[in-house]
């Protein structure tokens, strides 16, 4: 089954003037997929800033149709005391 992902200017999002129109939207459809950022140019300005209207669209497609998110599991260190030490 194959789905289309929307486009940034399907969802109404305006690119601004100042950044790379054809690497914002690569950035946004890899965070659609799922992707990571791993490579070194997925750092550039253009890029973080697609992928990151992808993820916060994507918070709010999830909160609108009901599916949470859980909070950070955080770590925790344990020390124990044994008897006679």
């Amino acid at each position: 089954m194959r789905h289309r992902y929307p486009t940034p200017r399907d969802i109404g999002l305006k690119i601004p003037s100042d950044i790379r129109a054809g690497r914002f939207e690569e950035g946004f459809k890899h965070a659609l997929k799922g992707g990571h950022l791993t490579e070194i140019e997925y750092f550039r300005r253009s890029f973080r800033l697609g992928f990151r209207a992808a993820k916060l669209y994507l918070r709010e497609v999830r909160r609108h149709r009901g599916i949470l998110d859980f909070p950070m599991r955080g770590r925790i260190r344990l020390r124990t005391l044994w008897p006679g030490d």
